[in-house]
């Protein structure tokens, strides 16, 4: 008999007052699985990213990790699961140091679960996301690109099984957004992890996923390998004018 999914939507909707942000989306995530999210701003992606987490309770649908319902359930319930996040602007605590954010993540969900040896320690995971050098630094005087590592790596530390990350790449220059993703790759093939990016660099995005799961205005409408998605019409067609049709 198949195991469940690691996560699964089931018909999630979001509404906001008569705005309809998520419009009953379905999607299951695999272990292993290194997954993209892409759309046209407001397409709903975030929202989404919002209840695959516990920050946002949907309207309506349900919500299940390895076939235990979690529909309602406090983000700590979510993590407590495996599944961790990061956001689009990211939240480190800028008073601490750099090793006492990850220290946080080790704290708060992670050290009672089993881990390889790059997340056993905040050393290890400073290593592990390019930042050993800097565990005294405030976090709140690391440049912006560093918070974004900083990031992952207290999600890592709560030692996830699943990965989801919104736009990590946001604001970074070329060279550091094609690092950010060969780091993503790397930490799906080195930990194991299921990861779902979304990312707004659909190019890098494409050329390093293995599957790409398409919203528009809250619909999902296409969801397969990237090289099947870029050529469907009605996936060019949500991206007129936009870096969609470039990549295609």
């Amino acid at each position: 008999m198949k195991a469940p999914p690691l996560l699964e939507a089931r018909e999630v909707t979001v509404r906001f007052g008569g705005l309809i942000a998520v419009d009953a989306v379905s999607v299951a995530f695999e272990p292993g699985e290194l997954v993209g999210i892409i759309g046209p701003n407001g397409a709903g992606k975030t929202t989404f990213f919002d209840t695959l987490s516990g920050v946002r309770a949907p309207t309506s649908g349900e919500l299940h990790a390895l076939g235990r319902r979690l529909t309602g359930a406090a983000p700590h319930r979510f993590a407590q699961h495996g599944i961790a996040r990061t956001f689009q602007t990211p939240r480190v605590f800028a008073a601490l140091s750099v090793a006492a954010n990850i220290d946080f993540g080790l704290q708060f969900a992670g050290r009672h679960r089993a881990a390889p040896a790059s997340l056993s320690n905040v050393r290890s995971i400073l290593e592990l996301i390019g930042l050993s050098a800097r565990p005294e630094q405030a976090a709140g005087s690391i440049t912006p690109s560093q918070q974004r590592l900083l990031e992952i790596g207290m999600a890592l530390a709560t030692r996830p099984k699943l990965l989801l990350l919104d736009e990590v790449a946001a604001g970074l220059t070329e060279n550091e957004i094609e690092a950010m993703a060969r780091l993503v790759r790397r930490l799906r093939d080195e930990l194991g992890l299921t990861v779902v990016w979304i990312e707004h660099a659909v190019r890098t995005l494409l050329a390093h996923v293995e599957r790409v799961i398409v919203l528009h205005q809250g619909r999902k409408i296409a969801d397969g390998a990237p090289a099947d998605v870029v050529s469907d019409a009605q996936v060019v067609a949500a991206y007129l004018g936009d870096e969609m049709v470039e990549a295609a």
